[in-house]
C-alpha cells in the first residue's frame, strides 16, 4: 500500500504540472520531504492527508489505491453479475501468440490487465503461467474465482482502476484484450512505461485495442468510459523494442445481442533493451 502511495503521489503531483518544490510550497513542507514521499522513504503524516488530497484534487482512496464499493467505472459491473458469462469462455487469439512466443517453460510470471470475467486468465493458468490479473469490476473478480475453483486453477486476482493503478511486481509477461481503451490519451505513455518498466528483460507485452476509424461505426453499448486508439498509436510507444507482432483487423461482434463491427491493432513486443551495467 505505501509503494502505491508513493507512486500515487508522484504521478498526480506530475499531472497536476506541480514540481516538487511547487507542492512543498503549496503544502508548506520541505522539498526533501515530497522527494521522500514520492520514493517511500517517508509518507506524510495523517493530518496531511486532506490538505494533499484538495491540493493534487483527489481522495483518500484514490491516493491509496483503494476502489470503494463497486463504483460506476465500468458499464460491465452488473452485466457481470449475470451467470452466464457475456464474452463467453473461448479465449482470445492473443492468448496463443503469447503460447507460441514465451510458452510457460520454467516459471513464467503473467498479468492481465483488465481481466473481465477471467477468460483469457483461465487458459493462461490452465497452461502452467504464474497468473495475476485485475479488473475495476468487483463482479468480474467473483466470476474470476468462479473459474478458478471450477477448473482447480490458482489465478491472484484483485480489483484496481486501470487509470491509476501502478504496478509493484516485475512480470514477464504483460497482457491485455480490449481494455486500454479505457485510458485516457493524455494519461497513455505514462501508464505503457509503467508496463515497460516492469518487464523483465526478454519478457513481452501483448496488447490489442480497439482503434477509431471513419467507416465503422460506434458500438451498441454506449461506454462514457471509452477512448478509442488511433490507427498505430499502440505501436509508436514500442519503438525501441523489438516488434514481434503488429496487425489491424476488424471483426463483427455481436456481445450486446446487436450486430456491429469493431477495429483493433494488435501488438506483440518483446524487452530487448539491456539495462545499464547488463
Amino acid at each position: 500500500m505505501k509503494n502505491i502511495m508513493s507512486k500515487n503521489i508522484l504521478r498526480l503531483r506530475k499531472e497536476k504540472g506541480y514540481t516538487q518544490k511547487r507542492l512543498a510550497d503549496l503544502m508548506q513542507v520541505s522539498a526533501q520531504a515530497i522527494s521522500k514521499w514520492e520514493t517511500g522513504q517517508s509518507y506524510p503524516d495523517i493530518e496531511l492527508l486532506p490538505r494533499l488530497t484538495d491540493v493534487l484534487e483527489t481522495n483518500i482512496d484514490t491516493l491509496l489505491g483503494h476502489i470503494p464499493g463497486d463504483n460506476k467505472k465500468t458499464i460491465y459491473s452488473e452485466v457481470y453479475k449475470d451467470d452466464d458469462f457475456y464474452w463467453g469462455l473461448q479465449p482470445n487469439e492473443l492468448c496463443y501468440d503469447v503460447l507460441k512466443l514465451y510458452p510457460p517453460n520454467g516459471h513464467v510470471k503473467l498479468l492481465e490487465v483488465g481481466c473481465g470475467e477471467g477468460k483469457d486468465a483461465l487458459f493462461f493458468a490452465r497452461n502452467g503461467y504464474d497468473v495475476t490479473a485485475f479488473d475495476i469490476a468487483h463482479s468480474a473478480i467473483d466470476k474470476v474465482y468462479r473459474l478458478a475453483d471450477r477448473y482447480r486453477v490458482f489465478i491472484k486476482a484483485f480489483r484496481a482502476d486501470i487509470k491509476e493503478y501502478r504496478l509493484e511486481d516485475d512480470f514477464d509477461i504483460i497482457y491485455s484484450s480490449r481494455s486500454l481503451h479505457h485510458m485516457r490519451p493524455d494519461f497513455r505513455k505514462e501508464i505503457i512505461t509503467d508496463y515497460q518498466v516492469h518487464t523483465k528483460p526478454n519478457g513481452i507485452n501483448a496488447l490489442n485495442v480497439y482503434v477509431k476509424k471513419p467507416f465503422i461505426g460506434p458500438p451498441p453499448e454506449e461506454d462514457q468510459f471509452a477512448y478509442l486508439w488511433s490507427t498505430g498509436e499502440i505501436f509508436s510507444l514500442y519503438a525501441d523494442w523489438e516488434l514481434k507482432c503488429i496487425d489491424e483487423v476488424i471483426y463483427d461482434c455481436s456481445s450486446s445481442g446487436i450486430p456491429h463491427k469493431h477495429v483493433i491493432d494488435i501488438l506483440v513486443a518483446q524487452n530487448t533493451i539491456r539495462k545499464k551495467g547488463d
